[in-house]
C-alpha cells in the first residue's frame, strides 16, 4: 500500500512496457508505473544499481537485466525471445522517460516488427520539466538532446541550432556548461536562457536571463549536477543583429579563424549583406593586429 493505494502487482498483459521513472524525486513515479513494475516478469534497465534504489524503496522484486548501449546488440534478441514467449518485460532509463538521449529506439523498433505490443507509461522528463519552469515560449520547441563534446563541432551545432525559430533545449554536463554558455553568448546573442541544474532534487537551482548575462557570472556558477539549458526563440525585433553585436561576434571570430570563415559565420547568423560584414571585419582585423603590434611593443 502507498499513500492509501493498494498496489496492483497482477501480471501485465504481453509485451514492452516503456515506463518513465523520477529524475530526481523518487515520490515522482506514478502508481501505474509502479504496478506495471511490481507485476512485470523484467525490468530491463541502463544501471541495475540506479534501478534498484527505486525498486528498494517500493519493494518490488521484479528481475533486474541491463540494457544500455555497450550491450544493447546481445541483450535485444533475448529480450525479443521472451516477449515471444509471453513474456511482459519493462524498460527504464536511469531517469526520465526511456529513449529521450537514451538507448531503446532499436529495441522498439525490432519488437514492433516483431508484432508485440509496445506499451507507454508516460512519466517524469527532464525536457518537459525544465520547459515548465524556464518561463519562455513553449508553443513551439526543438530538443536537440546532449552538444558536441569538441568546441568546433559545439560551435557548428549551436549556429545550426540558432536557425530554427523555437525554444531550444539541450543537455549538457557539468564540465562544459561554462564553455556552453560562452558559445551560446557569442551565437545566439540577445535571447533568455533558463539554467537548470538538478531538476527536482535537494539542491535544484534554475537561474533565468538574457544569455550574455548570464555567461559574464558562469565563472561563480555551481557546475556539479546535471544541466538542462532552455534557449527562448530569436526576439521578432532583432531579425537583424546590432552593429555593437555583430562587432562582437567579428572580434571572437577573427581571434581564431580567418577573415574569411569570420565573414561567412557572421553573414549566417547576422543576416546582413556580405559585402557589408566583409568591410567591417577588414576593419576590425587591422583594428586587432594594430592592438596586437602595441602589446608586443609594450615593456
Amino acid at each position: 500500500m502507498i499513500g492509501g493505494h493498494v498496489l496492483n502487482a497482477a501480471k501485465p498483459a504481453p509485451g514492452l512496457y516503456l515506463v518513465a521513472t523520477p529524475i530526481g524525486n523518487l515520490g515522482d513515479i506514478t502508481l501505474r508505473a509502479l504496478e506495471t513494475l511490481a507485476g512485470v516478469d523484467i525490468i530491463a534497465c541502463e544501471d541495475t544499481r540506479i534501478t534498484r534504489r527505486l525498486t528498494e524503496r517500493y519493494a518490488i522484486s521484479a528481475e533486474l537485466k541491463p540494457y544500455h548501449e555497450h550491450n544493447a546488440a546481445m541483450a535485444r534478441p533475448k529480450i525479443l525471445e521472451r516477449l515471444a514467449q509471453g513474456a511482459s518485460i519493462a524498460l527504464v532509463s536511469d531517469a526520465g522517460t526511456p529513449l529521450i538521449s537514451d538507448p531503446g529506439f532499436k529495441l522498439v523498433r525490432e519488437v514492433c516488427a516483431a508484432g508485440h505490443a509496445v506499451i507507454a507509461v508516460p512519466g517524469a522528463s527532464s525536457v518537459l520539466t525544465a520547459l515548465s519552469v524556464a518561463a519562455l515560449p513553449t508553443d513551439r520547441f526543438f530538443f536537440d538532446g546532449f552538444l558536441p563534446a569538441k568546441e568546433i563541432s559545439r560551435r557548428t551545432r549551436l549556429a545550426e541550432l540558432a536557425r530554427i525559430d523555437a525554444t531550444l533545449v539541450m543537455f549538457e554536463s557539468g564540465n562544459r556548461v561554462q564553455e556552453t554558455l560562452a558559445d551560446l553568448a557569442e551565437i545566439m546573442a540577445g535571447r533568455d536562457v533558463a539554467i537548470c541544474r538538478e531538476l527536482t532534487k535537494l539542491h535544484e537551482d534554475i537561474k533565468r536571463g538574457p544569455i550574455a548575462d548570464l555567461a559574464k557570472a558562469a565563472g561563480t556558477l555551481e557546475t556539479r549536477g546535471e544541466f538542462v539549458l532552455v534557449v527562448g526563440p530569436p526576439r521578432k525585433d532583432a531579425n537583424v543583429m546590432t552593429q555593437h553585436d555583430l562587432d562582437d561576434l567579428l572580434r571572437s571570430s577573427l581571434m581564431r579563424d580567418s577573415v574569411k570563415d569570420s565573414v561567412a559565420h557572421a553573414v549566417e547568423l547576422s543576416g546582413r549583406p556580405r559585402r557589408e560584414v566583409y568591410a567591417r571585419a577588414l576593419e576590425l582585423a587591422k583594428e586587432i593586429k594594430e592592438e596586437v603590434r602595441g602589446d608586443d611593443g609594450e615593456e
